[in-house]
């Protein structure tokens, strides 16, 4: 096994993977719009964003930088999932 020649902690790994996780979700969910998949990509976002929302709790123990980069992520998919910027109504 090759040692790693990072200084970063797994644990702020973690908690990037599950942020790119969690914002992959949202966009899935706002792809499957309209489609047959609509149903799994909201319950994946939904399951995504109690996921992020956990962990963005827990980071707060880590200090201001790994809780505001949480708090950040858990907002922008907020946003992809909430924000409807198509043309009709």
């Amino acid at each position: 096994m090759l040692p790693l020649a990072l200084g970063i902690s797994p644990v702020f790994c973690c908690i990037g993977a599950v942020q790119v996780l969690g914002l992959a979700a949202a966009a899935a969910a706002r792809l499957t719009e309209g489609t047959r998949h609509e149903t799994v990509g909201q319950l994946l976002c939904l399951g995504a964003l109690a996921v992020v929302g956990t962990v963005c709790g827990m980071a707060i123990q880590f200090g201001p930088d790994a809780a505001a980069a949480s708090a950040a992520a858990l907002a922008l998919m907020t946003l992809i999932t909430v924000a409807d910027f198509s043309a009709r109504r």
